[in-house]
């Protein structure tokens, strides 16, 4: 209740000036770090009457000294040097600088988190229940081997996990994986024939209402997830498209790199040529060459014509909505590209090429003793306690770590002694909570063959955490070689060669009762090795 104006108290005012008529010491208990002046000076030695200042000491932290008291109080200078350092800590802490390192894990050090290894022991999946089949569409063969995977965002979520697979047939197929019991029979799944090439990947959009897939035909189509038709069709690469990005700020704006080493960014609201019910669009922005070097450009105006370098993958970082890392199968340098910059030339009335703003400083390909560089298979941008940092996929079958904010590899690293990614099919993904990441990489004929690796990163950004020290976890149960993978709220699935999907779900007491009694559980259970 606020107080009425007959009972609220009356404030004394100065006659001259709107302030309170109280003591200016006693409102203010120490003296502030200012130098008086030679007028002021006289009158504190000649009047003895005025309040002593109270002697103050402060921590070296405050950037205030009991010198620096004293030096008021005899009449000295002040050393500027004292009184920068909280001008500087305190620039340092404004709410914009504070919020970008919050965002990319850089307020103070990173909190260690705790391990989770033995949830990621805890993995098992059901031999009747667990495993999906990628029907092939002709009957010349019972399977079709699996190329790409996609939970939707809503299963990322914690909702229904819904779940495309792109096929080498050009085929997508959802199914909903569910957890149920064995006897249980498996929910119906939806088959759509999108390319008659192989899909080389498969993304739905962030509100799930699209589905976008690249293909070996030169082309990107997006179907609506409702109907099932292809809405658009994108067609800018010259050779196979190799990676999708949506951009997570506009459910209207994608990204595809491909084998043609060019980058292209779309934008489905530009009206383009309607052909078989669909719109065929052009790319809006064309980025050719992405990762050639000068030195590499200079050559091809010779005879003699290397192959592109592809660009292998794309993604989004969470920071930075307006730009977009892409990685080659060359190197292991990553490259940044603003897309800020739709700026028509004066002469041609072209668009301009975004700008490479920054790229790895270092191959980290090279960091173990390797001869030559290898490329990037795949990245995932970090999220939760990884905020930050860029995981990517190596062909010489290490995972990487880099700082978004440089793209600079750090120490940091992951593998297996078992882990094989020599071909550019292997998938890598990051769970929901940051804390996990998977990748296939059980090449055919090897030990192995049908693994599954996952790897516990929640400290990947600290620089005192020994990556390699702690080796990952090897789920093996399908036969070939194990491409893509990706995560749902609390399942992982892989996809193999032998045209099957299989899930994979934490759940302790299962694991502890195959622990207990292998040789009996082993019929109906898998667990890791």
């Amino acid at each position: 209740m606020f107080p009425s104006p007959s009972s609220s108290p009356q404030a004394i005012l100065h006659e001259r000036t709107n302030i309170l008529r109280t003591s200016i010491q006693s409102k203010i208990p120490f003296g502030l770090p200012t130098p008086p002046t030679d007028k002021q000076r006289s009158v504190i030695a000649s009047d003895s009457s005025l309040p002593q200042k109270r002697k103050l000491s402060f921590s070296r932290s405050d950037a205030v000294s009991t010198r620096t008291v004293q030096e008021l109080e005899n009449g000295d200078d002040v050393e500027m040097e004292d009184m920068a350092l909280p001008v500087r800590r305190t620039a340092r802490n404004t709410p914009f600088h504070m919020t970008m390192r919050a965002g990319t894990g850089l307020l103070g050090r990173r909190r260690e988190e705790a391990s989770t290894r033995p949830i990621l022991q805890s993995f098992v999946s059901s031999n009747k229940s667990d495993i999906y089949k990628c029907e092939a569409a002709s009957s010349s063969a019972y399977l079709t081997p699996p190329y790409a995977c996609s939970y939707t965002s809503g299963a990322k979520n914690g909702g229904i996990p819904l779940l495309a697979v792109a096929t080498e047939q050009g085929s997508v197929h959802v199914f909903n994986t569910t957890k149920r019991n064995d006897c249980d029979p498996q929910p119906p799944q939806e088959i759509i024939q999108v390319h008659q090439n192989g899909i080389f990947d498969v993304k739905w959009n962030h509100d799930d209402s699209r589905l976008a897939t690249c293909s070996g035909d030169q082309s990107t189509k997006i179907v609506c997830s409702t109907t099932g038709q292809c809405q658009y069709t994108l067609r800018g690469h010259a050779s196979t498209v190799k990676s999708i990005a949506w951009d997570p700020s506009n459910v209207n704006l994608l990204s595809t790199g491909g084998r043609d080493g060019g980058i292209c960014l779309w934008d489905v609201r530009i009206p383009g040529v309607e052909q078989d019910g669909a719109h065929t669009l052009s790319p809006v922005i064309s980025i050719p060459g992405a990762h050639e070097d000068s030195m590499s450009k200079a050559r091809r105006r010779g005879k003699k014509v290397p192959a592109p370098r592809s660009v292998t993958s794309l993604i989004y970082p969470e920071m930075g909505t307006y730009g977009v890392v892409s990685s080659g199968s060359f190197d292991g340098v990553l490259k940044y590209w603003d897309l800020r910059l739709p700026i028509l030339t004066k002469r041609s009335g072209k668009r301009k090429v975004p700008t490479n703003l920054y790229s790895s400083p270092n191959d980290p390909t090279t960091f173990h003793g390797s001869r030559r560089s290898r490329g990037i298979v795949k990245l995932s941008a970090g999220t939760g306690p990884t905020a930050g940092l860029v995981f990517g996929l190596g062909a010489d079958s290490r995972i990487h770590v880099y700082d978004l904010m440089s793209l600079d590899p750090l120490s940091t690293g992951y593998s297996h002694e078992n882990m094989q990614t020599n071909s550019f099919y292997v998938g890598l993904a990051l769970s929901p909570c940051g804390r996990w990441l998977a990748t296939g990489g059980g090449a055919s004929g090897t030990d192995a063959e049908g693994s599954t690796f996952l790897f516990e990163v929640g400290n990947a950004g600290r620089p005192s955490h020994p990556g390699n020290s702690q080796a990952g976890i090897q789920l093996k149960c399908q036969q070939g070689e194990v491409g893509a993978v990706d995560w749902a709220a609390h399942t992982i699935v892989s996809c193999a060669d032998d045209g099957t999907v299989r899930a994979w779900r934490p759940d302790i007491g299962t694991y502890r009762e195959c622990m207990e009694d292998p040789e009996e559980k082993r019929w109906d259970w898998t667990w890791h090795s």
